[in-house]
């Protein structure tokens, strides 16, 4: 498959500069007409039968599986969540954290992450997002370290294998930026979140979570999937493996659409993610302030010449979807595997105007 091929598969890319997967990545082709036939099989079947059960689940065992290959776990050790936020409750919720209890996590973080974690009733300790300062924020009570791959405001890309290696803390990563945007193994880690529908370009309310152990967390906001028995009082045997920890119903539509959307990406799109990142950065960096460093991974991030929510507004008036970091003056683009050179330029060219 070439680029031009690649971009073919997306609609949106023939009028816009598409530069915004950090939120929503574009929707191809194929993932639609997937959505297309699920909606209207259950319209002329019902959703009901078993059949339809059946097929349900084959979706939901498929879903979890690719997931699993894509973070190079087990299948057994993946959930399957509407979110990375989604994901990040069901493990803060179950790990049962105590007020004298301490989290690590650092400045700028996601309040799909942050949000959670202030809920425990546990202490959150923030640390400025450095390695040397995120050893210095642990202490004796602390009990987890919880961190983006990448941060959403900057686009960096933090060095959490070396963290997890020198710290022996269990860790909750945030992978909303990282999964679908470079290769990711999330073995070294005892929890790693997907979302579905952002690099990997599939529907909205999609998403995946590694639990390297299921067996020590608690299964603490249980949905139908988490039991394989339960009882008139409600107590329940758990399901096998992470699947216990699954949030929800999903619609069939839309597993079969990130189904699609797997499969519509190329195996070069990492390098070429990289490369298209890498030639933003350098392209803003000849006229504005890039404050994403030199390890990064889809995202690029500037500060706004003036207004940043009008710079988005008159840029989308102008064919280009890029997206303002709210309350930091911080414009941010996503380069995908699907970026081109013309969609630099017209950023380049319409922030200049």
């Amino acid at each position: 498959m070439t680029v031009e091929e690649a971009r073919a598969a997306f609609p949106v890319l023939e009028r816009i500069a598409y530069l915004n997967a950090g939120t929503f990545g574009p929707l191809a082709r194929s993932t639609l007409e997937a959505i297309r036939f699920r909606h209207q099989r259950d319209l002329e079947q019902g959703r009901s039968g078993a059949d339809y059960i059946e097929d349900m689940h084959g979706l939901r065992a498929e879903v979890r599986a690719r997931l699993a290959t894509l973070l190079r776990v087990d299948a057994q050790r993946v959930a399957l969540v509407r979110s990375t936020s989604d994901g990040c409750q069901v493990v803060l919720a179950g790990l049962r954290l105590r007020p004298h209890d301490e989290i690590v996590t650092v400045e700028g973080e996601h309040f799909g992450l942050l949000g959670p974690l202030r809920v425990t009733g546990a202490r959150v300790v923030v640390a400025s997002p450095h390695r040397e300062a995120i050893l210095a924020a642990i202490g004796r009570h602390t009990r987890l370290l919880a961190l983006s791959a990448v941060m959403w405001t900057t686009g960096d890309a933090l060095q959490l294998r070396e963290l997890k290696e020198e710290t022996g803390l269990p860790m909750l990563v945030d992978g909303a930026q990282s999964v679908g945007a470079i290769d990711v193994d999330a073995t070294p880690f005892d929890f790693h979140t997907v979302s579905g529908q952002k690099w990997l370009c599939g529907p909205d309310a999609t998403g995946g979570l590694y639990v390297r152990d299921p067996e020590a967390l608690d299964v603490a906001l249980p949905s139908y999937f988490s039991q394989a028995l339960f009882r008139p009082d409600g107590s329940f045997d758990p399901s096998d493996g992470a699947a216990r920890f699954d949030s929800g119903w999903i619609p069939p539509a839309s597993l079969a659409g990130l189904l699609a959307a797997l499969d519509a990406a190329p195996e070069w799109r990492f390098e070429r993610t990289r490369i298209m990142a890498a030639r933003c950065r350098e392209a803003l960096g000849e006229r504005f302030d890039v404050v994403t460093g030199d390890e990064h991974a889809g995202l690029v991030s500037w500060r706004a010449n003036g207004d940043s929510s009008a710079v988005v507004t008159k840029l989308y008036e102008r064919g280009v979807v890029i997206r303002e970091i709210p309350g930091t003056g911080l414009l941010r683009a996503s380069c995908g595997y699907w970026t081109n050179e013309d969609d630099l330029d017209r950023l380049v060219t319409g922030l200049s105007a």
